[in-house]
């Protein structure tokens, strides 16, 4: 049997938006794609158009993540490429959120990017190569009122990037974070562009995934550890 030499690919907090976009991007360069979502049902449609194939994963937890990581040892072989796009949000005063769904947040946002990272390091370290890339969000780097939740969470995800970057690009792992400051266009319903919206209020994430490629193509010469995007009309 020919071994398949393709570079690989594994995006966890998968769906629509930013991380589809990756995925076709991904997909016309070549790459073998693997999903990852809680709901692996909802990636069908995306996983159809990349020919990718589909896991269920919890990223809060050590098993599940373990087990993806197994999977793809024994049907992939390698990993070149590894994504974190999973965040969760606990909307509210400080006084008023729960702490149950302030954990989760945290959990999903930053300790299930640890748990990726970790599988992801151990895969690319024998190697020497390899891109373990987080997105983060304008909360990554300023607490807005009624998102305090949130922004521990992607605060953490930014220190965990931070860290790995200093700790893994000497051998050869590209480690970059991107800062996503501002709304995707038709990540949610209620973020579809209006006939009255200024143009290109919201981020397109397919210029997002252009911005991703152009940084996993980088020279290690010439490494970008963290990338700001943000629209036009955002402001700093």
């Amino acid at each position: 049997m020919t071994q398949d030499t393709r570079k690989t690919a594994l995006i966890v907090g998968a769906g629509k938006g930013i991380s589809a976009s990756f995925a076709r991007a991904l997909h016309s360069d070549g790459y073998r794609i693997a999903l990852a979502a809680r709901n692996a049902d909802k990636l069908a449609g995306l996983a159809g158009e990349t020919d990718a194939r589909t896991f269920a994963c919890d990223a809060t937890r050590i098993d599940s993540v373990a087990d993806v990581f197994t999977e793809l040892d024994r049907d992939f072989g390698h990993l070149d490429v590894v994504l974190y796009n999973a965040s969760a949000r606990e909307r509210g005063p400080i006084t008023e959120i729960t702490p149950q769904g302030v954990a989760n947040s945290i959990n999903v946002s930053a300790y299930g990017g640890f748990l990726v990272a970790q599988q992801a390091a151990k895969r690319m370290q024998p190697r020497k190569q390899g891109a373990i890339f987080f997105t983060g969000a304008s909360a990554s780097v300023k607490g807005y009122p009624n998102s305090s939740a949130f922004a521990m969470g992607k605060f953490a995800l930014r220190g965990l990037a931070q860290a790995m970057a200093r700790e893994l690009s000497p051998e050869g792992i590209h480690v970059a974070h991107f800062v996503i400051d501002g709304g995707v266009r038709n990540s949610t319903p209620d973020r579809n562009e209006g006939p009255n919206d200024t143009p290109d209020k919201w981020l397109d994430p397919d210029a997002i995934a252009e911005a991703y490629m152009a940084v996993l193509k980088q020279p290690r010469s010439a490494w970008t550890w963290e990338l700001e995007l943000r629209p036009w009309v955002e402001k700093f």
